[in-house]
């Protein structure tokens, strides 16, 4: 099992360590995006290393979340809870939400 908070903060000290950028917010989305673009052509190619490539989307995605100073696991575990609250329908075949989550 992984410890996303623990990870969290591996993955910023690595970047710290190694010198790689932990200040420009703009670059770092564009890093995690550029990574998304290289999962998906792993996927749309059929490469073997489309593993790695979702691996490094998260590693992105952890590490903005360290520099951003936001707990990911908390808020995933939230959305996640969040979305199992959510009421959806087929509406003209699109899958619609039509209830919102209400906090308790």
């Amino acid at each position: 099992m992984i410890d996303l908070r623990k990870a969290q903060s591996d993955i910023y000290k690595n970047k710290v360590d190694k010198g790689f950028n932990v200040t420009d917010i703009n670059k770092e989305f564009c890093l995690t995006y550029g990574e998304l673009g290289e999962a998906y052509e792993a996927w749309r190619k059929k490469k073997d290393d489309l593993g790695e490539e979702l691996a490094d989307v998260i590693i992105y995605l952890l590490g903005l979340s360290e520099i951003l100073k936001i707990d990911l696991e908390e808020e995933i575990l939230h959305k996640i809870y969040k979305n199992s609250k959510r009421e959806y329908k087929v509406i003209d075949g699109v899958n619609t939400r039509v209830k919102e989550y209400e906090e308790e």
